[in-house]
């Protein structure tokens, strides 16, 4: 009699080929799908009824920042609670290698501000057993892992570790840096990176050094950029993600490179660094043009609902704003002096304007802000209020009213943005276009303000279900198979026998996002605000179950997926 280790029985398999839906059993064997079809008689160490429930591949995670928590967090949640199996790090420019060991403190801190994880945190929960690049993917393998992960070079730590952080701040590469920078990148393409990123909004950024200065990448010289490029053509292979990049710009690196470029991101309004990269209709009309003219290049979709919790104790997406970003720099004692002072809320009053969005809380204006939560009993009469409101009744400015409220809270008060409305039609128009992978999650960064990893249970139940702005087939296409595939991963993505048991069973009626709450799980003291899934009856990693109702097993089945490497 036929043996599987997890048998799934009696579901609605959806494969992520688009194949139309179709009722079979799942038979999985050492890490790979051995059946789809009728197992008839056989035996299973585990068998799961999937009867009435949808049974498709685990979702493949493009756009996140898990390089720090994935050593202490191994299914790099909230990835991991929403159906996540694949996760790509080393996003927009950022990571950890390569970094000799004398600059390990200044890199944390160089990641601090713009991810929302403190330093400490850092330092408690990272191994730091590797100095180059292909230590550093050694040290992910070795690492315990509930997902799979894929790694791109980000620039960042690559152009400070040859040419120091403050040379290549302030100017171009010479020709004997660029070829060591070279040399570095082919070594850690061999090793398995995927390609390189970029972070390019240039010196009015919003993602920011700890100190306040842009990134590296936010400044370089585009034509360094283009050289490393020419870099990837030179291999073969790899990818570009880029964020903030023109159009003319995202061309000249497909040209140059002959690689795919995933560029960031097609929104509908603003996405959470405060960007519109033009109007979304624009956008898709050029990425079609430009592939029709050779050029490979995906837009990543802002499906989420972009909202925003924060305290302005941590608070940094105003950063693209000098006087915000002066008054939110430093400790929480230093931040309230400066809030206090009459100068600074004078330069704050003088960026005021009441009609536009603030660039960072890029869904609202500051008046439109919500009191959700204060710490102080004398202050609750503010809850539930509008700074608006807030600010008419005290006869004030609005952000005086803002900041005398967070000021005599010690900055404990939490503002939050009102609810959302998505204009769907619109949003059928971006999530349908042809070269759209949902996602930018940002999962691992700005953890104590947004939550937007929760994307593909929302786009499940908020945009296919309530909403039908597409069928199932095409969802679970756009949701793992598609983004495997841009990505280069050549036996994930999707369900067949043979491929490796990356599998989900969930109630499709059931599905939902649970509310947000702030849980103390890191390392040294912090905290993140996170939301987890409702729906979800099993997640399987290579085989292994990982959650089952939600409530993680132990198992630690992921795998480093070394690009260009059998997986």
């Amino acid at each position: 009699m036929t043996h599987y280790d997890v048998l799934i029985t009696g579901g609605t398999v959806v494969d992520g080929l688009r194949t139309p839906r179709f009722t079979a059993d799942v038979g999985i064997r050492d890490g790979r799908i051995a059946l789809i079809g009728d197992a008839g008689p056989a035996e299973a160490d585990r068998v799961i009824d999937a009867r009435g429930l949808v049974v498709c591949p685990g979702f493949v995670d493009l756009h996140t920042h898990f390089d720090s928590q994935v050593f202490w967090d191994p299914y790099c949640t909230i990835s991991g609670w929403h159906g996540v199996t694949s996760v790509v790090i080393g996003n927009c420019g950022f990571g950890f290698a390569p970094v000799k060991p004398a600059d390990r403190e200044r890199a944390m801190l160089t990641m601090e501000r713009n991810e929302a994880v403190r330093a400490t945190t850092m330092a408690a929960g990272m191994p730091w057993d590797w100095e180059t690049y292909p230590e550093f993917l050694d040290s992910l393998e070795r690492t315990p892992k509930g997902l799979n992960l894929l790694s791109y070079v980000g620039l960042n730590p690559l152009m400070s570790y040859v040419m120091g952080l403050e040379a290549a701040k302030s100017r171009p590469a010479n020709p004997a840096e660029r070829e060591e920078m070279a040399r570095i990148l082919g070594e850690a393409l061999d090793a398995g990176g995927c390609g390189f990123s970029a972070q390019l909004l240039g010196p009015n950024t919003v993602q920011r050094d700890y100190d306040g200065t842009p990134m590296i990448t936010d400044t370089m010289s585009h034509d360094d950029l283009v050289f490393f490029a020419e870099v990837l053509r030179s291999k073969g292979r790899g990818f570009i993600q880029v964020i903030g990049a023109d159009r003319e710009l995202t061309e000249r690196l497909c040209e140059a490179s002959g690689r795919p470029v995933i560029w960031n991101a097609l929104v509908l309004a603003a996405d959470q660094h405060g960007h519109t990269y033009g109007e979304y209709r624009d956008v898709i009309r050029w990425i079609d043009e430009a592939n029709a003219c050779g050029h490979r290049i995906f837009a990543q979709a802002l499906t989420c609902q972009n909202n925003y919790e924060f305290s302005l104790d941590e608070w940094n997406l105003f950063d693209s704003i000098p006087a915000w970003r002066e008054v939110t720099m430093g400790t929480a004692a230093e931040r309230m002096e400066k809030m206090r002072d009459p100068a600074h809320r004078s330069a704050l009053k003088a960026s005021f304007n009441p009609r536009r969005t603030v660039v960072g809380a890029t869904v609202t204006a500051i008046p439109d802000l919500v009191v959700a939560e204060v710490g102080r009993v004398d202050l609750e009469e503010h809850v539930g209020f509008s700074i608006a409101e807030i600010a008419e009744r005290l006869e004030a400015h609005p952000i005086d009213a803002m900041l005398d409220i967070a000021v005599s809270d010690e900055l404990r008060t939490r503002f939050v943005t009102p609810p959302q409305k998505i204009d769907m039609e619109a949003m059928r128009e971006v999530v349908n276009s042809r070269f759209a992978l949902p996602g930018v999650s940002d999962g691992g960064a700005h953890m104590k303000f947004v939550t937007l990893g929760r994307y593909p249970t929302e786009f499940l139940s908020l945009l296919v279900r309530d909403n039908e702005l597409m069928d199932l087939e095409q969802a679970h296409w756009r949701l793992s198979a598609y983004p495997a595939m841009a990505a280069g991963i050549r036996d994930r993505g999707f369900l067949k026998e043979g491929a490796p048991a990356d599998v989900l069973v969930y109630d499709l009626d059931r599905l939902r996002v649970l509310p947000s709450e702030r849980l103390h799980d890191f390392p040294a003291g912090d905290w993140r605000l996170a939301c987890k899934a409702e729906g979800y009856r099993t997640v399987v990693v290579n085989g292994e179950i990982t959650f089952e109702d939600g409530v993680c097993t132990g198992a630690t089945p992921g795998r480093l997926l070394r690009h260009g490497q059998s997986t």
